[in-house]
């Protein structure tokens, strides 16, 4: 930290730390049904994204989880501007509920 009052405190972020936070995030989002489809297709698919995917991906997890959920399963319509190909993918996701990653992080 900075004894700079007017630095930046938010400095940039190596892409591997951000991956993680992300997956982080995911895993954390309010609810359990949000936490098991959003957590599991960060870490499955994450690391493949591009960064403007990783963008995209990131602006769902600033979204309220009930809505995204809701846009995921299909029961609200999702709003334009949150249209994309990474939720096109996260509603393509398929995830056995009973997978041995069990309910939680896999690491």
């Amino acid at each position: 930290m900075s004894d700079d009052p007017f630095s930046d405190p938010n400095r940039p972020i190596n892409p591997a730390d951000r991956l993680k936070r992300l997956t982080f995030r995911a895993w954390r989002r309010g609810f359990k049904e949000a936490d098991l489809i959003m957590g599991r297709f960060a870490e499955d698919r994450l690391h493949s994204l591009t960064d403007a995917e990783i963008d995209e991906f990131e602006r769902l997890l600033d979204a309220p989880d009930t809505e995204v959920y809701g846009w995921i399963t299909g029961t609200i319509a999702t709003p334009p501007n949150f249209e994309g190909p990474v939720l096109d993918e996260l509603k393509a996701f398929k995830f056995d509920a009973k997978a041995a990653l069990g309910d939680g992080p896999s690491k």
